[in-house]
């Protein structure tokens, strides 16, 4: 049973009331299809943490009967309010819902397991690598609002895991862990148009690569670095970071050591230095030479970096630059192409449609006005949920490309495509 002490928020007087244990109540929590462990429950209830996710917010609300803004309020005694209690669940499986009782189901379990140890074992220790190699694999897969919050509680859940008392032989796994679920919300903050959180994120993902001795890791962080201040306009810092990066990518041989150069080559071309972008594009050839992939590439997905992503950058460089337009069409055409494949374990919404821009954008230097069109079609129909950072600007650059053209009169009716579609990004999406 909670333990009688003074609650501290209208959270923790209402569990106390119910008369449950913290577990009890996060095995109904996810009977309710949300996902929290018992220590992000605790810091909620006692002040300590005010930060939920949408899932979490919709789930305690179902369970106490009260916004989560009143729920995580200081309790005042006079301002006691009944418990309302939890609609009971049915138990009933029903045609449709089978994969949802599942995972519900292996959620509560992950739960019981790794709480259950004061020591990460064998199992559950594979259990929280699996945790963040689903998200690394998703992410680049799946609409952000739909992995987001999983992702949050895996990086609180490999925190806790780090705060508490663990086996020595563990600790460096769990750095490992942490600096990689820590560079995929750096891409997360980026995505939703925050690279204050973005570089925040990453400089402690950087400081776990080091707890970790990783050098894979370093240089995979250092490239998150580069991403994101390329996408916020700061290409100089882009191309520092791509080259602070550079040493530890050649001591992993990893895909970290395509990534890093073909990253500053995008950041060169952004400065209009065009002799720099096509180095660095050598580099990132070369280097697939002595690629071998370690751990991190292992994970998949965000983690590592394969030949599509490498002709997406390329054609994103290039296209900036006026005198590389054949260079560039030839590139942009062999990144839609790699990327018309969705089943394909490579492809990626976002890469995908910058593709598609890049291609837009060469045409238009082409003076293939209608073909420009046919490119973005794919980019603009987009749902709002997939257009993060790196997409809209992406048609923000296309609108610009038809500006400078000389013809923006005859692309009025795509300039206007582009202007409502970027009107919407996915951080106004209601969820």
């Amino acid at each position: 049973m909670a333990g009688r002490y003074a609650p501290k928020t209208v959270l923790a007087h209402l569990i106390q009331r119910r008369n449950q244990t913290y577990s009890e109540i996060v095995a109904e929590f996810v009977e309710l299809g949300g996902t929290i462990t018992e220590r992000h429950l605790r810091r909620l209830a006692s002040g300590e943490r005010a930060g939920t996710t949408p899932q979490t917010r919709r789930t305690l609300q179902r369970m106490f009967g009260k916004p989560v803004e009143e729920l995580l309020a200081p309790y005042v005694p006079e301002q006691a309010a009944q418990v309302v209690p939890a609609p009971a669940a049915s138990g009933r499986i029903t045609t449709g819902n089978e994969m949802e009782v599942l995972d519900m189901a292996a959620s509560r379990a992950r739960a019981f397991a790794l709480a259950a140890q004061s020591g990460l074992g064998s199992e559950a220790m594979e259990q929280v690598y699996d945790d963040v190699r689903h998200a690394a694999q998703a992410y680049p897969q799946r609409p952000l609002p739909e992995i987001l919050g999983q992702l949050v509680e895996t990086q609180d859940l490999v925190f806790g895991l780090l705060e508490s008392r663990q086996r020595p032989e563990n600790h460096r796994q769990l750095y490992f862990l942490a600096g990689v679920t820590g560079g995929l919300l750096a891409k997360a903050s980026h995505d939703l148009g925050n690279p204050h959180a973005a570089l925040t994120q990453a400089r402690t993902a950087f400081m776990c690569a080091d707890n970790a001795d990783h050098h894979g890791l370093r240089a995979w962080v250092r490239g998150l670095q580069s991403l994101v201040s390329y996408w916020a306009g700061n290409p100089h810092d882009s191309v520092r970071y791509a080259q602070l990066g550079a040493g530890y990518a050649e001591q992993a041989n990893s895909t970290t050591s395509v990534w890093l150069p073909v990253s500053e080559a995008r950041a060169w071309a952004a400065l209009g230095n065009p002799e720099a972008t096509r180095a660095a594009l050598e580099r990132a050839e070369e280097a697939w030479n002595s690629v071998h992939n370690d751990d991190l590439d292992d994970m998949g997905g965000l983690c590592t970096f394969g030949r599509n992503r490498q002709l997406y950058y390329a054609a994103d460089a290039l296209a900036q630059l006026p005198g590389e337009v054949e260079q560039a069409q030839r590139y942009s055409s062999q990144a839609v192409d790699a990327y018309t494949d969705q089943n394909h374990p490579e492809w990626a919404f976002g890469d995908a449609a910058g593709s598609h821009a890049a291609m837009a954008i060469t045409r238009i230097s082409s003076g293939e006005l209608d073909g420009a069109a046919d490119a973005l079609a794919p980019v603009l129909t987009l749902p709002t949920e997939r257009r993060i950072n790196g997409v809209v600007h992406s048609a923000r650059r296309v609108h610009q490309a038809l500006r400078q053209s000389g013809r923006a009169d005859d692309a009025r009716e795509l300039q206007e495509e582009i202007e409502t579609f970027t009107r919407t990004p996915i951080q106004t999406y209601p969820r």
